[in-house]
């Protein structure tokens, strides 16, 4: 396998957990910045133009955090990427899937990128400001959802890999407080192995 990844972009979690599976993978840094993602010969892989894309061993590429995630967590049962209770799966699969589309799409999307929802630059402050807010909300719902536990869904999952870019977008780039729950999961977040090979490997350390 192969993840094409950008440091410290969305894709760091599903770089968290090919390092949690522990099988061979290979890495290639998408230069986000210069805009390679819209040319070839990354556009042949994905013509969404984003990170994380997964090329499987057979050459064929999976995109979409929540898929990739699912797809890495069905094919190495022996990693549990997955909560064995049928309603922790269903939380953590319903905090993934807000993490992912509210959280980062609606909030950081209008923090990091303002010109993408509105292109006058007169309302950008509001447009980010109208992100915070969204992020804000966000993290607020998911302490609540930690309440009296250490992961999402009870155990780490591929749920915890979501969360813990935002919580790392909000910590480290905004210097946003997060709530206490958010807080004490980004540390233990912080604090596994797995996490810590990839901010060294990502030069996020």
């Amino acid at each position: 396998m192969k993840l094409y990844y950008a440091p410290g972009a969305c894709s760091i979690g599903i770089h968290v957990l090919l390092e949690e599976i522990g099988k061979p993978y290979q890495l290639e840094q998408v230069d986000l910045r210069g805009g390679a993602q819209h040319k070839p010969p990354f556009t042949n892989l994905n013509p969404k133009s984003k990170v994380p894309t997964l090329e499987r061993d057979d050459g064929s590429v999976l995109t979409e955090f929540p898929v990739i995630a699912h797809w890495l967590a069905r094919h190495n049962q022996q990693a549990n990427l997955l909560p064995k209770d049928d309603e922790a799966l269903t939380r953590a699969e319903e905090a993934m899937e807000y993490v992912v589309g509210t959280m980062h799409g609606q909030g950081f999307g209008r923090l990091f990128r303002p010109g993408n929802f509105s292109s006058n630059e007169a309302e950008q402050e509001k447009v980010k400001a109208r992100g915070r807010e969204i992020a804000e909300t966000g993290f607020g719902l998911m302490d609540k959802a930690l309440g009296g536990k250490d992961y999402l869904g009870g155990q780490f999952s591929i749920a915890d890999a979501a969360l813990f870019y935002t919580e790392f977008w909000a910590s480290k780039r905004l210097g946003m407080q997060l709530p206490k729950n958010c807080a004490a999961h980004f540390a233990r977040m912080l604090a596994r192995p797995a996490v810590q090979r990839v901010m060294q490997q990502e030069g996020l350390g």
